[in-house]
């Protein structure tokens, strides 16, 4: 399905933003490890999300939706599954179960995954779950094979900062009684400690003078829970990048996460002279929520340094959109990460502002946009199959002097499903 964004009037009114995905995937897996029935309210409902839905039910749990729209899942001990667990696209569904099961001797499963997902490394997931006596066939790739085993501890120093990598290690931790802890210099998304007390497992988050320093307490027993999850601030990016674009907009996205660990991209809008207000800050489920407005301004360059990219690593093909607008040069360091998305996503951003007339260089792991104030665009962008580089070249179609249009864009459901009818409500021209 291809998609052309056109630009038109101002958008304005309230953008309609799923829940997260980072937590939606923490809570269906801790609720199918806990004790009892967890019902869960704001569920993302992509292809990402539903796909480690389908993997928990065939590894023992089960879970149902209600009519209502909440989730109701009933942990049970997991068991191994009759055939290999497809992950699809799901690089956090792969990752996190891996983790999970690799502390369960009761089990073996083998993971499975689509050619992008098959293509991606899963050796810095693979490597600590070995050193804490997982049992791992494969090599840096799907298939791989998980024989959990009783582990032993782990003092992890976890570089370049990755939450899968963490959150893989803490989810095989709470099969064993040994010392578990993960050393960040930087500090990446904490959704899973969050979540991980919430669900009653002890933790323990310490800033020591090595770096910020995550472990498990005695208790990691789970117990079911009711949670509701905010919306996802890496959707809220497109809309709201849109409205710093386009002149005359005014745009909110409300009862989004703004933890600390992924506000980087709004943090550094207000840096280039965005108009951003945030209101009726609050605590849902142990996550900062609030509503965000964004109004058009008249953005000035950025330079990122590479210890503001993990508290926003998925935002960069939307904060590159905002950069092409700016007059003058920008730099974004630090996103070698990128390399190994669902996508080569630095090439993509590349070579999608190319085609929209806006210069920009990969330099090493360091991304330069040379903007002029507006973009020609004009562009046919190849969205490489990644569901972000679809949404910001829409995103960037809005306020260009010509269409620009995305070669593929199914792929956008795996995150942020209805991402076109949410558009349109604001008055986004996609078509």
């Amino acid at each position: 399905m291809k998609l052309t964004a056109t630009a038109g009037s101002a958008l304005a009114g309230e953008a309609a933003i799923p829940g997260d995905k980072s937590c939606s995937h923490r809570a269906l897996i801790l609720a199918a490890m806990a004790d009892g029935e967890t019902r869960i309210e704001g569920l993302l409902e992509s292809e990402d999300v539903l796909t480690t839905a389908r993997a928990v039910e065939a590894l023992g749990a089960t879970v149902e939706r209600s009519e209502s729209g909440e989730w109701v899942v009933q942990g049970a001990p997991w068991h191994s599954p009759a055939k290999p667990v497809d992950c699809r696209n799901s690089g956090t569904a792969a990752r996190l179960l891996m983790g999970a099961v690799a502390g369960m001797p009761a089990v073996v499963a083998a993971f499975t995954g689509d050619p992008s997902l098959s293509s991606r490394p899963m050796k810095r997931v693979a490597a600590p779950l070995q050193r804490m006596g997982a049992r791992i066939e494969g090599d840096d790739r799907l298939p791989i094979t998980i024989q959990g085993a009783r582990l032993g501890g782990i003092d992890y120093r976890n570089v370049p900062a990755s939450a899968q990598v963490k959150s893989a290690i803490l989810l095989a931790g709470l099969g064993t009684d040994a010392p578990v802890r993960v050393l960040e210099p930087i500090p990446s998304r904490d959704h899973s400690e969050i979540m991980l007390s919430i669900f009653g497992c002890e933790v323990a988050v310490d800033d020591t003078p090595d770096g910020w320093a995550v472990s498990l307490g005695s208790n990691r027993r789970l117990s079911g829970r009711s949670l509701r999850i905010g919306a996802d601030p890496s959707s809220a990016a497109f809309p709201l990048v849109a409205a710093a674009i386009i002149p005359g907009s005014d745009v909110t996205a409300r009862g989004v996460i703004v933890n600390p660990l992924r506000t980087g991209l709004y943090e550094v809008l207000e840096t280039m002279g965005g108009d951003i207000e945030l209101s009726n800050e609050r605590i849902q489920s142990g996550e900062l929520i609030a509503d965000i407005r964004v109004r058009h301004s008249n953005l000035r360059p950025c330079h990122v340094t590479s210890e503001q990219v993990p508290a926003m690593i998925d935002e960069i093909p939307a904060l590159a959109v905002a950069c092409a607008f700016a007059d003058g040069e920008s730099v974004i360091e630090g996103l070698g990460e990128l390399r190994v998305k669902e996508s080569d996503r630095l090439g993509a951003i590349v070579a999608g502002l190319a085609a929209c007339g806006v210069a920009a260089v990969a330099d090493g792991d360091a991304l330069r946009i040379f903007g002029k104030g507006e973009v020609g665009g004009g562009g046919v962008i190849a969205s490489r199959g990644d569901h972000r580089i679809a949404m910001a070249f829409l995103t960037l179609g809005l306020g260009a002097r010509a269409p620009v249009e995305v070669d593929e864009a199914e792929m956008i459901d795996t995150s942020f499903p209805g991402f076109v009818k949410a558009m349109q409500v604001i008055g986004a021209n996609i078509r």
